[in-house]
């Protein structure tokens, strides 16, 4: 059993942790980031094979460091991952990874103390930064009624196509995930997509043409309108964080010719194995894939700082009732933006500086 000292603790190595590593290592501040995956990168390597960035790598750079490849090219999920691995190495960022944070919980007298299996590290400071895998893939809890031979993933847990057994594919959720992966299953299996229209964007993002001239608008919109400093901003922050943002790349057009059956019902149960949509209809599907997001999964954390609904009471990734915690990676943290790449770099900064700030408030002064 071992113990150390650090004065800021980040708790996950992807782009949020590392971002705020970077601006802390900047300001001269101590910092650890520990991360329970193999290597950087690997919480985007588990995606399924075809996922791509809906940002052009123009903007998916993290600060320091461009994104490498041309400027409007969409990166894929491994061209990130790789790119991650190089931005730690590239800036000499201080991270252990193999190294999961089963608790974290209040040191006696300030600060915070985190146990990693038998050993712990104690701080001052701790960024939650754990982004996906802070989160708990969501099934309705009906899904266990479903008939054993039907086959039930997560989206978390889809890779391809060709690892579907033959057979309709019902994919429940129409945001991102559902969309894109109904989109790609379409040429090999029959395909159901249910759930709530989203939106999408008034364009192709894939487009050049057109993407040239509306990208930089629209991510204005996500980084300076809406916020949580909006009204906008704020109608949107709950839909976002509960039901998903607008499809983005796959169309309602691209569906239908597909051969997508899209139904903006909902599934509200089982019939005799088989999945109920909220309309009667019951859906002989040999397939279910649930593209229904994530819960928070903060429960590792000892200190009364979550809400009921799962999500931490901060602002802009500060907890005033627990000074020193902070996060860094959440949905919606300050804008839309916050839950893309090109938004991390800004809620890193922030979290960054009040770290320091707070620093140097607690150094005494030399006589």
């Amino acid at each position: 059993m071992t113990s150390q000292h650090i004065e800021t603790l980040v708790v996950g190595a992807g782009q949020a942790g590392l971002a705020t590593a970077y601006h802390l290592q900047r300001r001269g501040r101590p910092v650890l980031v520990v991360d329970g995956n193999e290597r950087v990168g690997d919480n985007w390597r588990c995606h399924w094979d075809s996922l791509r960035l809906y940002s052009p790598a123009r903007y998916d750079g993290l600060p320091g460091l461009p994104f490498p490849g041309p400027a409007w090219h969409c990166p894929g999920k491994d061209e990130v991952a790789d790119y991650l691995e190089q931005y730690a190495l590239h800036h000499q960022l201080p991270v252990r990874m193999s190294t999961r944070v089963d608790r974290l919980a209040a040191r006696p007298g300030g600060g915070f103390v985190a146990s990693v299996g038998p050993d712990t590290i104690t701080c001052d400071n701790v960024v939650v930064a754990t982004g996906t895998f802070g989160r708990t893939p969501y099934v309705p809890a009906f899904a266990a009624d479903l008939d054993p031979s039907v086959r039930q993933l997560h989206s978390s847990e889809y890779r391809r196509p060709g690892d579907l057994p033959d057979g309709r594919v019902l994919v429940v959720g129409a945001s991102h995930s559902g969309t894109e992966i109904a989109h790609e299953l379409a040429p090999t299996h029959e395909t159901v997509l249910v759930g709530r229209d989203c939106g999408k964007l008034p364009f192709r993002i894939d487009s050049p043409h057109v993407s040239h001239l509306m990208v930089p608008i629209v991510f204005f919109v996500f980084r300076h309108v809406l916020t949580r400093r909006t009204p906008m901003g704020r109608k949107e922050m709950p839909e976002v964080r509960a039901h998903g943002g607008p499809s983005l790349r796959v169309m309602p057009d691209d569906l239908a010719r597909d051969g997508v059956e899209r139904r903006t019902v909902r599934v509200v149960g089982t019939r005799g194995g088989l999945p109920l949509l909220d309309d009667g209809t019951v859906v002989d599907a040999s397939t279910v894939i649930w593209c229904t997001g994530f819960r928070q999964r903060f429960s590792w954390i000892d200190l009364p700082v979550i809400d009921p609904d799962g999500w931490p009471q901060e602002y802009r990734g500060v907890v005033e009732a627990a000074p020193g915690l902070y996060f860094c990676g959440l949905s919606y943290q300050f804008a839309f933006s916050s839950m893309l790449v090109m938004g991390i770099g800004r809620d890193a900064e922030h979290v960054a500086r009040r770290i320091a700030e707070g620093a140097r408030r607690a150094t005494p002064v030399a006589a």
